[in-house]
């Protein structure tokens, strides 16, 4: 009898129309403390010259999709004369082998989790922060990657070889679902 009741109820949520908020609440999503969706950057999470402290920014994830092995993360912006899906983008972030049962990141990235690329001007590993472009505005992009699969064609280290090429490369075929966080500055 209690295949036949859950089955009853499955189907009852389907016609009242509940079937696709308990799915909604299952996807997975990115989210921040310090962000909302297309807000501005707050000012102590940005440049030390714009007055900030240059940390990145808290993170955390929900719905990690079934099958996940590893998670990556990207920041980035597409800057003035630039096409997204044909330029690269400048990258202020590239992170890998993200533990898949890793939900957080907190603001700075203290505990080192996952393992660096290049900086935006690939002369460090980590985060670089957005700076001020003056009178303009950017969008910047965070993404997170659930894969499934490690990614064993980087390095397991912080390397600032690791580019924005090289890391998308890396997780062709590998990508199960994405979760995206847009902001201004």
């Amino acid at each position: 009898m209690k295949g036949v009741a859950a089955s009853f109820v499955i189907a009852y949520l389907r016609c009242v129309g509940f079937e696709g908020q308990a799915l909604a609440e299952d996807a997975f999503t990115l989210s921040s403390p310090a962000l909302t969706e297309d807000s501005f950057l707050p000012a102590y999470l940005k440049c030390v010259r714009d007055g900030g402290d240059g940390a990145s920014p808290p993170l955390e994830w929900h719905g990690v999709p079934d099958g996940t092995k590893s998670l990556a993360l990207t920041m980035h912006h597409y800057p003035r004369g630039t096409t997204e899906g044909v330029d690269a983008p400048s990258h202020y972030w590239l992170l890998w082998n993200i533990p898949a049962d890793v939900t957080v990141i907190e603001r700075g990235n203290p505990t080192s989790i996952g393992d660096e690329g290049a900086d935006k001007d690939r002369t460090h590993t980590g985060y670089t922060p957005p700076c001020s472009p003056g009178d303009r505005q950017h969008e910047y992009t965070i993404t997170i990657y659930a894969l499934n699969a490690p990614m064993d064609d980087l390095p397991g280290y912080d390397d600032r070889q690791v580019d924005w090429q090289m890391l998308t490369g890396a997780m062709e075929g590998k990508v199960i679902s994405s979760a995206q966080l847009s902001f201004l500055n």
